[in-house]
């Protein structure tokens, strides 16, 4: 992957996504967590309005928590780099976040970590990279895959 397409890079729901996407992002607004999962609520960039989607949380050996964005550079991520902030939520629990965005050099071990834990959900998006590709694997396709640290 080059690095002007991976700037860009957005893979769009298709066939059935939409109808799934509504599905499951209904069990965190009813408390019910999938591996998991929460729901992402980032305030739009430019009408302010709160936006959601479901998210899956990593959160490593170290306690450290990670949001990857396994289609690319979507609208929640553009969201959160412009506000920052967010919130998890679940059922009637919001829990407030900052985000950092992590360089492209340290998502190696977050990218491998994530596709460890949900390669199973998320792997049709990784174009053929899985939890045993080589760090050089990783690398290359690290600039398609925003990551943000949580706080």
């Amino acid at each position: 992957m080059d690095a002007k397409n991976a700037a860009t890079r957005y893979i769009g729901p298709s066939g059935l996504d939409p109808i799934m996407n509504r599905i499951f992002n209904m069990l965190p607004k009813l408390g019910i967590s999938v591996a998991g999962s929460r729901l992402l609520a980032v305030r739009g960039r430019k009408s302010g309005e709160w936006r959601t989607t479901m998210v899956n949380v990593l959160t490593t050996d170290d306690g450290a928590r990670y949001l990857v964005a396994p289609r690319g550079h979507t609208q929640w991520v553009r969201n959160l780099r412009a506000v920052g902030t967010g919130e998890l939520r679940l059922g009637r629990k919001a829990e407030v976040f900052s985000a950092t965005e992590v360089s492209d050099a340290d998502k190696i071990p977050v990218l491998r970590a994530y596709l460890d834990r949900w390669g199973w959900e998320v792997g049709r998006f990784f174009e053929g990279v899985d939890k045993n590709a080589t760090d050089a694997q990783l690398a290359e396709i690290a600039p398609g895959f925003p990551v943000f640290a949580l706080a």
